[in-house]
């Protein structure tokens, strides 16, 4: 009944000059519009501006090399029949689960990855950070099978950390010498200085090193063919041109945080942690950030620190910028600060931040709302004093009524969450291997069936002749302005091609093919 009552009712929450603009604005092929680096809302550039930036700030650099279609075809090809190959011939190691995973995927359609580039607004003048989306792509399958057998490898890398809440874990409560200093170092285009043929051969020695600590049935020679392939294959377009990556780590594969977290960790699991031991009371490091806590030896003190800085910086083409120590520091969205031998902290919101929070006539879930304010008190509360959160959350409810919301309808939300601050013990019940959950896949509209509609038919038609454990209502991500309006592919006007682009930039003729 409540499907036949939806049935004819149109269900889009925008008005029809609304859907009007969105239409012309997605259909203008003289501009292209795109989220910018560091969420700092969406912007508008000129179409053939931003495609000059893109060439010129990258593709037509030693660092990437133009295919002709018919040899990035054939490249393609032979990659996607060596990696099936090679699942074939090593089956045997592989789980059960993995192996269904390869097979289904194999089956699927798969893209060439597409590079695009996000425009840094905050840098002046505008320059473009490159990103590659490998969304179904071939090798894509391959690296996040990478990715994950990583994850049982990263706690072998002594300074790994998950996120912001594993230093407040760490260090709470901790007392330090007088004396000691915190200090931060941040790593320079991490991903495209991690050499290549370096980034394999420290993956390589890291599993030899590690040996007794992985699990036996690691599948290590497969795991590094897979690797070096995905590493070292990394094609992508752009418009009507194909690419291909020859040096650094491959942009956009779902394994390089793990990848550049283990190639740079052995070397600070065998290098960095064990000579600088008396001097460093504690060291992390997420991705390309390092947080460390200095303790001053009581001779040659600048030596030492310089030493360290040396050594920091001495690993391949990796270059750090390695902030003095002090009582102070910024780390991920942490002020980290050292006072009377004991360590606090308190939330780091950057200045540039929109706080672009979803608005009340967003077409998303209650739920979304519920689980942000929920989320943001939980991690005001972990990160800052009592005085701080106070703050923190009167910000959060100007910011929220800001963007439309009115604060009778935040307030109920707002008590909910903090009634959950001070639980210690996660209440929820544990699932053991024998249990079974029935998915339920419903795409959520504000006018259409609600949660608890869904639920309440399940409950009465099928529950009864089920023989699940539990039920999950899972909600896909409605689509946004940035997904109607923003796109990954180049889409051009009739008779222009990038190809045009790179001869008038150039001033050749012919495109340069990499033979291979």
């Amino acid at each position: 009944m409540l499907i036949k009552k939806y049935k004819h009712r149109s269900l889009s929450n925008l008005t029809p000059l609304q859907q009007k603009t969105l239409k012309l604005q997605k259909s203008n092929k003289e501009v292209i519009i795109k989220a910018t680096d560091k969420n700092l809302g969406p912007a508008i550039m000129d179409l053939d501006q931003y495609i000059k930036q893109v060439l010129t700030e990258y593709l037509l650099t030693n660092t990437y090399a133009q295919l002709m279609f018919d040899a990035a075809t054939h490249r393609v090809e032979k990659i996607k029949r060596d990696l099936k190959q090679l699942i074939s011939d090593h089956h045997g190691l592989l789980p059960k689960a993995e192996l269904i995973y390869f097979q289904r995927s194999f089956q699927s359609h798969h893209r060439l990855p597409i590079l695009y580039g996000l425009p840094k607004v905050h840098k002046n003048p505008i320059s473009l950070r490159p990103v590659v989306s490998t969304t179904n792509s071939f090798l894509a399958v391959f690296s996040i099978w990478l990715d994950f057998k990583m994850k049982v490898l990263l706690p072998l890398i002594k300074s790994y950390i998950k996120n912001s809440a594993t230093i407040i874990n760490d260090l709470k409560g901790m007392v330090v010498p007088d004396n000691t200093k915190v200090f931060t170092a941040d790593a320079k285009s991490m991903y495209t200085n991690i050499d290549t043929t370096t980034g394999i051969a420290l993956e390589r020695e890291f599993l030899n090193t590690n040996a007794d600590s992985i699990p036996p049935d690691f599948p290590s020679y497969l795991f590094l063919e897979i690797l070096e392939t995905v590493m070292r294959n990394n094609m992508f377009s752009f418009g009507d041109t194909f690419w291909l990556q020859l040096t650094g780590t491959a942009m956009g594969t779902p394994v390089a945080c793990s990848y550049a977290t283990i190639t740079y960790g052995q070397y600070e699991n065998v290098t960095i942690l064990p000579y600088f031991r008396d001097n460093l009371l504690y060291y992390r490091r997420y991705i390309d950030d390092i947080l460390g806590i200095w303790l001053p030896p009581t001779k040659n003190p600048r030596h030492i620190w310089n030493e360290f800085k040396l050594k920091l910086n001495s690993w391949g083409k990796l270059e750090w910028q390695i902030e003095e120590p002090s009582s102070i520091t910024t780390f991920l969205d942490l002020n980290v600060t050292i006072q009377d031998s004991s360590i606090t902290f308190s939330t780091f919101q950057k200045p540039l931040n929109l706080y672009l929070y979803l608005p009340p006539l967003s077409a998303h879930p209650h739920s979304c709302l519920k689980g942000l304010i929920k989320g943001e008190l939980n991690r005001y509360w972990l990160q800052s004093s009592p005085e701080n959160f106070q703050n923190l959350v009167a910000n959060f409810i100007k910011r929220l009524t800001a963007r439309g919301h009115s604060v009778e309808h935040l307030t109920p939300l707002l008590l909910q969450a903090a009634t959950t601050l001070d639980t210690t013990v996660n209440t929820k019940a544990r699932q053991n291997d024998e249990d079974t959950t029935f998915f339920i896949h419903w795409r959520h509209h504000p006018k259409g069936l609600q949660r608890y509609d869904n639920r309440a038919l399940y409950n009465t038609i099928l529950q009864p002749h089920l023989d699940f454990t539990n039920t999950t209502l899972a909600i896909p991500r409605p689509k946004n302005l940035k997904d109607i309006l923003t796109r990954a592919a180049l889409s051009t006007t009739d008779g222009f091609s990038i190809q045009d682009k790179i001869k008038d930039l150039t001033k050749a003729t012919t495109p340069t093919s990499y033979q291979y």
